[in-house]
C-alpha cells in the first residue's frame, strides 16, 4: 500500500545522517496514482503540503514543499500557515514564466494563473505534440510576443467568451482600439465548465480575463452586436468570437431537453432520474455534476468511448466516480423516441426501453454561431467555436495568433 508519512520520516532522517542537504515532499506515482503524481485538480490542494510539514518538523535539514502552488494565496498560506522556507513551482510557470516577479511585485501585470487541468502541459506530451499550455498560447507554439502596432486601428470583437477576451486583450496590448461586444456574461460557455464535478478551478481563468478586460480599460459594450453597429468607416475590421450551440438530434418526440445550462443553480435537478444523450467530454461532465444531487443517470453513446476526447487523468477520474455511483450506460445506442417519461432505443439491433425519465440532457455535439459573415467591405476574421468547434485551448490560441497577427 505505498510509502506513508511515517516511513518517510523515518527514512528523512537516514538521509539527514548522511548529508542530504534538502529534502522535497511530492506523491503518488507515474504508475498507480497519477494525479497525485501530476498533482490534478481533482486532487483537494494541501495534501502535500501537510506532509511535508510533518516531515520538517522532524527535520533540521531544509524540506521542500509542492503541490498545486499556482495562486499568491497558495504562497501566503505555505509561509504563514506551514513555516514554508523552500516552495516548488512548476506547471504555475508554464501557465505565467513571471508567476515569482509578479507575486514580487518585481514584474507588474495579473498573473495569468494555471488551473492543474493538465490539459497542454500533460496532454500535449503524451499527444507526442510536446508541452504547451491551456491558458497560455506562447508555449511551445512558435508565435511572436506582442510588440506596438506600426498603425493603429480600431477593432470590433464579437462575443466575450475566452477567445473574444484573448483577442481584445491582445489587440489592446498593441495599441489599437477596441470595442468588445458581449450582452451577457463574459466567460460565455466557460461558465458552465467549472460547475463540474471537481473542476471549480477552471473558474481562474474566466476571473483572469475579465480583471485583465477590466483593468486595460477595453471598452465593453453589454449588447448584441447587430450589424447596423458595425458599419464601414466605424470599424477597421470585425473579429467574430461568437462560439458555438449545442447540436440538437433528429429525435421524434424530443421536446422539452437541457443542454449543460442544467447545471446553473436554478435549474439543477435533485433526486430525479435523467438521461444524457451524448458521452462525449461535456456529457461526461454533465453526469459528474448531477450525481451528488442524488440524481439517477443514464447516459448513451452511439459508439463505446465514453468521455472519448477528455484528458485523461480527467476521464478515468470521472468515469470511476460515475461507476462507483451506480450510472447506467448503455454503448452503441440509438434514440428512436421519446413519449412521455419513456424513452424508446435500439442497441445493436435490439429494442430498449429507458423508463421514468424526468430529464433529458442532450449532448450530441456543438456547431459554430456565426449570426452573419459578412458586413459591407468590412474584413471578418473568425476565432475559437465561431471558426472551428474545439476545445478552449484552441480557442484561445487562435485568437492570439490571429491577434498579434493583425
Amino acid at each position: 500500500n505505498g510509502f506513508h508519512v511515517q516511513d518517510m520520516i523515518k527514512f528523512s532522517k537516514e538521509l539527514e545522517k548522511i548529508r542530504i542537504d534538502a529534502v522535497h515532499v511530492s506523491a503518488g506515482s507515474v504508475c498507480s496514482t497519477p494525479p497525485w503524481f501530476f498533482q490534478h485538480m481533482f486532487i483537494p490542494k494541501g495534501k502535500t503540503w501537510e506532509m511535508a510539514e510533518k516531515i520538517q518538523k522532524e527535520l533540521s535539514i531544509p524540506v521542500i514543499y509542492v503541490g498545486q502552488i499556482n495562486t499568491e494565496e497558495d504562497i501566503q498560506t505555505l509561509e504563514n500557515k506551514y513555516n514554508a522556507e523552500y516552495i516548488a513551482v512548476g506547471r504555475a510557470l508554464v501557465a505565467d514564466e513571471n508567476f515569482i516577479g509578479k507575486y514580487l511585485n518585481e514584474v507588474e501585470g495579473n498573473i495569468r494563473p494555471c488551473l492543474a487541468c493538465a490539459e497542454g502541459c500533460l496532454g500535449g506530451v503524451k499527444q507526442g505534440k510536446g508541452l504547451s499550455c491551456l491558458v497560455n498560447p506562447l508555449v511551445n507554439s512558435g508565435l511572436p510576443i506582442v510588440k506596438p502596432a506600426k498603425t493603429l486601428k480600431k477593432y470590433a470583437v464579437v462575443g466575450g467568451g475566452l477567445a473574444g477576451m484573448q483577442a481584445a486583450i491582445t489587440l489592446k496590448e498593441k495599441g489599437h482600439q477596441v470595442d468588445l461586444y458581449e450582452k451577457n456574461k463574459l466567460g460565455g460557455q466557460f461558465n458552465l465548465a467549472y460547475l463540474a464535478s471537481n473542476k471549480t478551478s477552471l473558474k481562474r481563468i474566466v476571473d483572469y480575463y475579465i480583471e485583465e478586460v477590466l483593468s486595460k480599460n477595453i471598452n465593453l459594450i453589454k449588447e448584441e452586436a447587430l450589424k447596423p453597429d458595425l458599419v464601414e468607416g466605424k470599424y477597421d475590421s470585425i473579429i467574430m468570437a461568437t462560439g458555438a450551440i449545442p447540436e440538437i438530434p433528429d429525435i421524434k418526440g424530443l421536446n422539452e431537453y437541457y443542454w449543460a445550462e442544467i447545471l446553473l443553480k436554478e435549474n439543477l435537478p435533485k433526486n430525479k432520474r435523467i438521461l444524457i444523450i451524448g458521452g462525449g467530454l461535456i456529457g461526461v461532465d454533465i453526469a459528474t455534476a448531477l450525481i451528488p444531487f442524488n440524481n439517477k443517470v443514464f447516459i448513451v453513446k452511439r459508439t463505446t468511448d465514453f468521455g472519448e476526447d477528455m484528458e485523461m487523468i480527467s476521464k478515468l477520474l470521472s468515469l470511476k466516480m460515475m461507476k462507483e455511483k451506480g450510472t447506467v450506460f448503455s454503448d452503441y445506442t440509438h434514440i428512436i423516441k421519446i413519449d412521455g417519461r419513456t424513452v424508446y432505443a435500439e442497441k445493436e439491433g435490439k429494442e430498449l426501453q429507458f423508463n421514468d425519465i424526468d430529464k433529458i440532457v442532450i449532448s450530441t455535439g456543438m456547431k459554430s454561431y456565426v449570426p452573419f459573415k459578412n458586413i459591407g467591405n468590412i474584413p471578418v476574421h473568425f476565432i475559437g467555436d465561431a471558426k472551428n468547434v474545439g476545445k478552449a485551448q484552441k480557442a484561445i490560441y487562435d485568437a492570439y495568433e490571429l491577434a498579434v497577427n493583425l
